[in-house]
């Protein structure tokens, strides 16, 4: 029993849901021709009873009865005539003659398929043909010829009557023959009519039984599986994991549970997946909570580091520049040349450290000190570096070459202003010996970015090989000797700190031969759309 009912459920699986319905409209189709070729059987047997019971049969009997109305008209006719030797009783007889004619060439037709009615006329025109030769022919030539009739009229009416009563006598055969075959054909008419219906209920019935065939069908293959699959799928969605879906139903809706029961599978291994990288992520916010407790301890050690650096350690260094002044003032004529010249060693070095410790605060305060970003035209705080190197400008002749117009960004302007002057900074200290400075500036939109802006600093000083790409933008790295260009080698690391702090990126150009070049990158309050005209205004 277990393994007919399998092979059942395999063969069920095997078939999809569409090719059930396929076999079911088969059969409907196949039912549907049998029921017409049957309904068109019997429908056509039925009107061929009924055209012969109504074309042939009945029409036979009326005829029948016309052919005996009109022998009985001409005895009727004849024997007035016998009787009374009026012509005007020949009238009915010869009217009777010639519808006898009629009706017997009409019944021959109508029975051809009948010989045993066509026997019947057969011999009622045999009787009537012997009543009138022996009675109706010698009557009407005995009284045309004013002979008188000549026979005995008792004899006579014998005769006469004798050989009509023959005639009647096939009269009555015809009749019961002619009523059984009405009664045949409407008992075959009744049968066919019976037969009829029983074929076209039966072809109704059988239709409503596939109707609810197909119904059954499509609620046991196809509304039951899929209302197993969404409750399934519900309880899986509402977090029971665990739940096991069958492949259940034909083979398509079989493949739609199985690929549900692998995604399933799929959730369930992704989400102990992400249990696990929770646990790890868990773990790792707990180490960077402790890390960030770390750099915060960091930072405020940094604070009181740089309050120290600001105050402590430049007092020292104050002194020992003080100190070294005096001794050189009240005791320079006692002193030698060496003895000048370590005292000024002393002294630079004290005011080269106090240098380096306010270059080293000002970078560490670069995005940690910030008074919070604003929308900033950068075109105003071009104009506050420029207006800051003005003194370097004019010393040098130095042409400033920008756009009329900068874009408004998102930023801080106090270091925006200091990113702007560290560049042109340094675009005029690293100039050539003979040359004038050319500064120019320049900003389009990113091609791959439209919420990023691109910015350059080009100069046409001594430039920068491509090896030290990396190493200018490094505190307090220096590729030139100290007594050559001043400085601690700290601007480009502070410009790159403050391009960073904006959330963008700066490099040296190593493709620019003619000098210096510089691009950052800036986000853009707003998605730029436009280039920015690159026509300068020119600063000397």
């Amino acid at each position: 029993m277990t393994s007919s009912t399998s092979a059942r459920s395999g063969t069920v699986r095997k078939m999809t849901a569409q090719g059930w319905f396929q076999l079911v409209f088969v059969l409907m189709i196949l039912l549907a021709i049998f029921g017409a070729a049957a309904g068109a059987q019997v429908i056509a047997h039925t009107n061929r009873v009924t055209d012969r019971l109504l074309s042939e049969t009945l029409p036979a009997v009326t005829e029948a009865y016309r052919l005996q109305g009109a022998l009985l008209n001409q005895e009727t006719g004849i024997r007035g005539y016998a009787i009374t030797g009026d012509s005007q009783f020949l009238e009915p007889y010869d009217r009777g003659r010639q519808e006898q004619t009629r009706a017997g060439d009409r019944l021959r037709e109508l029975l051809v398929e009948h010989p045993v009615l066509l026997a019947d006329l057969a011999a009622v025109d045999l009787a009537a043909q012997r009543w009138q030769a022996d009675f109706t022919d010698p009557a009407t030539g005995a009284v045309s010829s004013r002979t008188g009739i000549g026979i005995d009229a008792a004899t006579g009416a014998v005769r006469r009557k004798a050989l009509f009563d023959a005639v009647r006598g096939t009269f009555a055969a015809q009749n019961d023959h002619l009523v059984a075959v009405v009664d045949s054909d409407s008992a075959e008419l009744a049968s066919a009519r019976t037969t009829r219906n029983i074929v076209l209920s039966g072809t109704v019935a059988v239709f409503l039984l596939t109707g609810v065939l197909l119904t059954v069908l499509v609620r046991r293959l196809v509304v039951r599986p899929l209302g197993y699959l969404t409750e399934s799928s519900r309880r899986v969605a509402a977090g029971e994991f665990d739940a096991h879906i069958d492949a259940v139903g034909p083979s398509d809706i079989a493949l739609v549970c199985e690929a549900v029961e692998n995604m399933r599978h799929h959730i369930v291994a992704e989400l102990d997946s992400t249990r696990v990288q929770e646990a790890v992520l868990l773990r790792q916010k707990q180490d960077l909570d402790v890390q960030a407790e770390e750099l915060r301890r960091s930072n405020t050690e940094l604070e009181q580091f740089a309050y120290v650096a600001s105050h402590d350690l430049q007092e020292p260094l104050r002194k020992v520049a003080s100190f070294c002044q005096l001794l050189e003032k009240r005791y320079g004529d006692r002193l030698d040349d060496r003895g000048k010249q370590y005292i000024d060693f002393a002294v630079d070095g004290a005011k080269r450290m106090q240098v380096l410790i306010n270059d080293l605060l000002t970078f560490s305060r670069v995005g940690r000190m910030s008074e919070g970003t604003e929308p900033v035209a950068l075109d105003q705080t071009l104009d506050e570096a420029v207006a800051a190197l003005s003194a370097t400008i004019e010393e040098t002749e130095a042409v400033i070459e920008r756009p009329e117009a900068l874009p408004e960004l998102v930023g801080e302007p106090t270091l925006l202003a200091m990113l702007w002057q560290n560049l042109i900074g340094n675009a005029i200290k690293f100039r050539r010996p003979d040359l004038t400075p050319v500064v120019r500036v320049t900003c389009a939109p990113n091609a791959d970015d439209p919420e990023e802006w691109e910015f350059s600093v080009s100069d046409n000083g001594i430039g920068v090989a491509a090896e030290f790409a990396e190493k200018v933008f490094v505190i307090f790295q220096r590729l030139h000797p100290r007594d050559a260009y001043g400085g601690t080698g700290i601007g480009l690391a502070v410009c790159k700190k403050i391009v960073e702090f904006h959330g963008g990126r700066i490099w040296l150009d190593t493709d620019y031969r003619d000098g210096t070049r510089l691009c950052f990158t800036l986000r853009a309050a707003a998605p730029a759309t436009t280039a920015v005209p690159i026509e300068n205004e020119v600063f000397a």
